[in-house]
């Protein structure tokens, strides 16, 4: 009789053991989640690091739908773990993540990315062999579009130019709306917010296959920059103080300057930092050479390819530039599950 306190406290530790187990099996079972980010390059790089993270070192992954901003804030509360393609520093809701330590940008991924706006070269130039006619030939920069409304003129407000910004919710719509007021173009140029990404590529590609003006903002590492021949209109120099201007919306008087200088990054959470030391310390290694993103892009467009294919197309195609960012052991699964 006297064994069975110590049996029944055996079985008892064994049962607590068993659920200690299983908490932490579940735990480890939880999904790291990432961002379902809604332009090209962002989605194709997530696709990758998912297919690394999942074939290479085991953990489960999903994603979440959100605009840039939200998955910000989202990011910052761990609802979200990574941002694959986080354009550091250049929204409020970022940097103040940042400063507090509940957000973090790992690795400088693509280089030589840039933003801004941009017109067709055939605007600026003609295209004798579309029998296409200058129409804007001093074109140089920002301010020069006060002389130039009417060739971008707005199909649904004639009077006005139209001036093709980001979908609403992405933080260069905030700076390109404020842009427009700083460089005096409100009062010329409808601002078209387009409902997507996707959106925003369609309406600028028909217009170049049309031969038509068309003025837009677009970014690089994208399909669209490296398929066609695009002029950048010069702005005024990066200014830091004018900066803060364009990335807060309710100020009423913002200054012109050029975008911050793009640094792309792994935006991730101080919970997902602390948690996951072998992804941090491959996410610190991720370098996307510009020209063979570019080119994987422009294919995944043309064959209109889910961003989970390309980024498979894309592992086949480049185990040079991936697996530099791999232990070994690691490099050799993800090569297997291709």
């Amino acid at each position: 009789m006297k064994k069975f306190p110590t049996l029944l406290a055996s079985l008892l530790l064994a049962i607590g053991l068993a659920s200690t187990d299983s908490a932490a099996s579940a735990e480890q079972a939880k999904p790291i989640h990432f961002g379902a980010i809604g332009w090209e390059s962002g989605a194709l790089t997530t696709e990758l690091l998912r297919h690394i993270v999942e074939h290479g070192y085991g953990y489960p992954t999903d994603t979440l739908p959100g605009s840039s901003v939200s998955m910000e804030v989202a990011l910052a509360r761990n609802d979200l773990q990574v941002i694959a393609e986080e354009w550091a520093g250049r929204s409020p809701a970022w940097v103040k993540a940042e400063q507090a330590g509940q957000v973090f940008a790992l690795g400088d991924t693509v280089k030589n990315a840039e933003e801004g706006w941009w017109v067709p070269a055939y605007v600026i130039k003609g295209d004798p062999a579309r029998n296409l006619k200058p129409l804007a030939p001093d074109l140089r920069s920002v301010d020069d579009l006060k002389r130039y409304p009417q060739v971008f003129r707005d199909p649904e407000m004639p009077d006005k130019g139209r001036f093709l910004n980001s979908p609403s919710g992405w933080t260069s719509e905030t700076v390109n709306s404020q842009k427009l007021k700083a460089y005096g173009l409100d009062g010329l140029y409808n601002n078209f917010r387009s409902g997507s990404g996707a959106a925003l590529d369609a309406e600028i590609s028909s217009a170049i296959r049309r031969g038509q003006p068309v003025l837009f903002y677009y970014w690089s590492p994208t399909a669209l920059i490296g398929r066609y021949d695009l002029v950048r209109l010069q702005e005024p120099p990066f200014d830091a103080s004018a900066w803060a201007t364009l990335t807060d919306a309710k100020n009423p008087n913002p200054k012109g300057s050029q975008s911050l200088p793009a640094k792309l990054s792994i935006g991730v959470s101080k919970a997902f930092r602390d948690g996951y030391p072998d992804l941090v310390a491959a996410f610190e290694k991720v370098d996307l050479p510009i020209d063979v993103l570019n080119k994987a892009l422009a294919e995944m467009n043309e064959k209109r390819q889910p961003a989970a294919d390309a980024a498979k197309a894309f592992l086949r195609a480049n185990p040079q530039v991936w697996k530099a960012w791999l232990p070994a052991e690691v490099a050799t699964k993800v090569e297997a599950s291709l």
